[in-house]
């Protein structure tokens, strides 16, 4: 490749820094916030030779990561994920912590654009200099979260923050995909959630390592009925973790109590999992998962920025609306005028 392109590659096929790249990097391992919003930026950005780059940074962050506990936190719009999640924020903080939220805010399928707010929504934990809040459109991301949510996360675990908070959407398949790349996945429930369950699926609660009744001040009684139904429920699952039992908390994050079992419980269960291994086992599969994922993602790229494929896919598209064409004939016709796409 010529010294001129941004992203030289090595006879390894490593990507090397350019010298701003390079600078980005010594800032990013320096917790400077300007670098590591930079940093964001480029890993966000569709431009190839943007995502080239973003693949030489995060190569270079990758020995600097993996030190931070990674929480997933997501439940039903209007739960309070938001103040649950600074309440928290800031009890860590204050103990010590650095925390990095990672605040994925739904895309309109119509305009594309997101409503950003948590930033607004977290205004205490926004200022404060030992937190970073990054809120991504997840731009019709399939399950809510943003598409580069991973690799994000590596850039604040390299900037020092050793809790990283994942919130999601809370719809769809957002429950599945952030499990899947954090540590630990924590579901709030309302008070009133737990009268026959309503709105619980057996699947969402599988997933979760705990759950927390948020708003429990509101109706101390509906909070405790809940919690003694949704312990129930767990009892007839069977356990993710045959070491951990899901715990069902109370917590109240406007008036910050319960925070203190709350942490209490995070932290006992990333014990147990790494005493007996399941979390590094856990994040070996993640990361293979996360490859698969990428692959999956730039094939199907590529597939459609095929010249033969663009240049069909108007009139098929037509004809499958129409009903003249099966749509798994008008697949195979795709696929098959794309059959140069690895060469």
């Amino acid at each position: 490749m010529s010294q001129r392109e941004a992203v030289p590659e090595r006879f390894d096929g490593q990507p090397e820094l350019g010298e701003e790249d390079r600078a980005l990097v010594e800032g990013v391992l320096a917790r400077q916030l300007r670098p590591l919003a930079k940093a964001i930026t480029l890993i966000e950005s569709s431009r190839p030779d943007h995502q080239r780059r973003a693949e030489a940074v995060l190569q270079a962050l990758l020995p600097h990561t993996g030190g931070a506990l990674r929480l997933g936190i997501s439940g039903v719009p209007g739960v309070g994920k938001s103040t649950f999640i600074e309440a928290l924020g800031l009890y860590l903080i204050e103990r010590g912590h650095r925390v990095a939220v990672l605040a994925v805010d739904p895309s309109s399928s119509v305009s594309g654009g997101s409503i950003l707010g948590d930033k607004t929504r977290m205004e205490r934990l926004s200022r404060d200099p030992r937190a970073f809040i990054r809120p991504s459109p997840s731009a019709g991301s399939l399950g809510g979260v943003a598409e580069k949510t991973r690799e994000t996360m590596l850039v604040c675990e390299a900037a020092g923050f050793d809790v990283v908070i994942v919130e999601t959407v809370g719809v769809g398949q957002s429950e599945t995909a952030v499990a899947n790349m954090t540590d630990m996945f924590v579901l709030l429930q309302l008070p009133n959630a737990g009268d026959d369950l309503q709105g619980i699926k057996k699947g969402i609660m599988e997933l979760a390592d705990l759950i927390v009744i948020n708003k429990a001040d509101a109706d101390s009684a509906a909070a405790m009925r809940a919690k003694a139904q949704l312990e129930t429920a767990l009892h007839m699952l069977r356990p993710a973790h045959p070491d951990w039992r899901v715990p069902v908390l109370l917590v109240s994050a406007l008036k910050r109590e319960g925070l203190d079992r709350f942490w209490e419980t995070v932290l006992a269960f990333r014990d147990t999992m790494q005493k007996n291994g399941a979390l590094a086992e856990k994040r070996r599969r993640q990361a293979l998962a996360w490859m698969w994922e990428r692959i999956d993602a730039e094939l199907k790229r590529r597939f459609r920025q095929h010249p033969a494929v663009r240049t069909m896919l108007p009139a098929i598209e037509r004809d499958v609306e129409s009903g003249r064409l099966a749509p798994v004939v008008a697949a195979r016709r795709l696929l098959d005028a794309s059959q140069t796409i690895s060469q």
